[in-house]
Parts: structure tokens; C-alpha cells; sequence
């Protein structure tokens, strides 16, 4: 019988996390954590502040190295690449930052041309015309000429989107891209994503706290907690989820597994027993 045909580059997946581990010093963040990222699919990550959302993406672009497991980017290893090798998948990223992280000394035009100077010997006719074309993609080529400060946080959040999709990449990661932004803005960008990411044809991981939103434009959700993945689906499983933590994080609820206190000792150990401010607390 002869064996079943390898997938092809196409069908494998862009991303994979396998049996991964991660600590800061003595503090465990990741504990084994196992998660796929198909190709051309949008794919939230979930799960309370400290869970180790944003260490994940550090990871995936090589910024923090797993201490234990793998982690494979278009089917490279990240841990093994050395840094000329490492520097060759990261072309291949885009990176949006948690609140924009536009340089504020310099327009709109020249923070979207800024890669495209660094990394490309194109011509400025040519960085011209691309910086134009990917403002124009989220709505704001009438902002070439103003400065950071100028934008709302909405706009500061599109500008951002168009530098990160400005040399086409084929990962594409966001860092709490919902973050601040108004019921309308939120939408926008929300869009935005899911559209620049087919038009691409490419592959977009997500972190965000935003329930609602991710639904409406991701193809799967992973949640992470306690540095584990607790629950994965599509999001029409995770709105049909009796799951105790997927439960409670969709439908914002204060009673479930997530505890509302950070682990500490006993309250009254930590408290001057004899002081009149710990009667009172007591």
C-alpha cells in the first residue's frame, strides 16, 4: 500500500505551536501549549490580561524563545534560524502594535514609506504610489500629509494597519488592535482586518479581549488561561460553547472559573492585625 501524499506548501499550516513552554525567571507563562494557524485564515487569541497572549506573538516573530517545545513559521523553526535566517521570515511578518505605535515626529506618508525605504531599493515614484494605495485601502489617503497627533485613535489605528500591510505580508499579527477604540472605529478597523487579509491572501493572528467583534471576522478562536489553551472552535461553536471559561469570557460574567484576585497569601496575614485600618477591613 503506498503511503498517503505530503500536503502540499499550500495546504500546510503557517503557523504551529507545539508542546510549547515559557516562563519569565521562576514565573511560568506558557505550560505546553499546542495551537495551529491555517493559511489565509484570521485567528483570534483569547484570554484574560496576563495569560500570555502577547508572548505568543513574541514568540511567533522571534522576539522570546521558547524554553521548551516549537514553534514553526512557514515551516521553519523559529528557535533554530539563526539571525540572518530569522531576519528572512520576519520580511515575510507584519507586526500592528498595541495603540498604533506611529513615529509622531513624521507624517502619515513617511511612517507607511518608512519599511518600504529601509527594506526595498524601490524608487520614490514607486513608494509614492504603494504608500497612496494602501491608505487609499483603509479610507484615509486624504491623511498623506498630517502628523500623528492630528489623527483621532480610530485613524491612528488604520494608519497603523495600512505601514503593516505595506510590503504584502504573508503573516500578518495584531496585538490588541480594538484596544480604546469608539463602537464605530472598533468596527472599522474590525473590517478592515478581515478585508486587507483576503485581498492579500493572507494569514492574520489576533489578540484581542474584544469578544463581539472577533466573532463577526475571524475563521477560529483559541482562549488561553492559567498559560494553557482552554477552548478552541469556530465562532459559531464558540457562541454555542457550555464550556465553563469560553462560557463566562463571551457573555462577560463574574461568576465562573476566572477568579477575580491575583493568587496572595491570606488576607489577614498580609495586614497589620493591631492597626485600626485592618479591624476595620477584618
Amino acid at each position: 500500500m503506498s503511503s498517503p501524499p505530503l500536503p502540499s506548501a499550500a495546504e500546510q499550516p503557517l503557523v504551529e505551536i507545539e508542546n510549547v513552554d515559557f516562563s519569565y525567571g521562576k514565573r511560568a507563562i506558557l505550560k505546553g501549549i499546542s495551537l495551529t494557524v491555517r493559511r489565509r485564515k484570521v485567528v483570534a487569541i483569547m484570554g484574560g490580561s496576563g495569560c500570555g497572549k502577547t508572548t505568543l506573538l513574541r514568540l511567533i516573530g522571534g522576539q522570546l524563545l521558547a524554553s521548551k517545545g516549537v514553534v514553526r513559521v512557514l515551516g521553519e523553526n523559529v528557535g533554530a534560524l539563526d539571525r540572518e535566517g530569522m531576519y528572512q521570515v520576519r520580511r515575510k511578518m507584519g507586526m500592528l502594535f498595541q495603540f498604533g505605535a506611529l513615529f509622531t515626529d513624521i507624517s502619515v506618508f513617511d511612517n507607511i514609506a518608512f519599511q518600504l525605504r529601509e527594506h526595498t531599493e524601490l524608487p520614490e515614484e514607486m513608494i509614492h504610489d504603494l504608500v497612496l494605495m494602501k491608505l487609499n485601502a483603509v479610507g484615509l489617503r486624504g491623511t498623506a500629509k498630517l502628523f500623528p497627533s492630528e489623527l483621532s485613535g480610530g485613524m491612528a489605528r488604520r494608519v497603523a494597519l495600512a505601514r503593516t500591510v505595506v510590503l504584502d505580508p504573508t503573516l500578518i499579527m495584531y496585538d490588541e488592535p480594538f484596544a480604546g477604540l469608539d463602537p464605530i472605529s472598533l468596527a472599522v478597523v474590525g473590517q478592515s482586518i478581515r478585508k486587507l487579509n483576503d485581498s492579500l491572501g493572507a494569514t492574520s493572528i489576533i489578540v484581542t479581549h474584544d469578544v463581539q467583534e472577533s466573532l463577526q471576522i475571524v475563521d477560529y478562536l483559541y482562549f488561553v488561561a492559567d498559560g494553557k489553551i482552554v477552548g478552541q472552535g469556530t465562532p459559531d461553536e464558540i457562541r454555542a460553547s457550555t464550556e465553563p471559561y469560553i462560557k463566562q469570557f463571551v457573555h462577560a460574567e463574574m461568576d465562573g472559573p476566572v477568579p477575580f484576585h491575583y493568587p496572595a497569601r491570606d488576607y489577614a496575614d498580609d495586614l497589620n492585625l493591631n492597626s485600626c485600618a485592618a479591624k476595620v477591613a477584618l
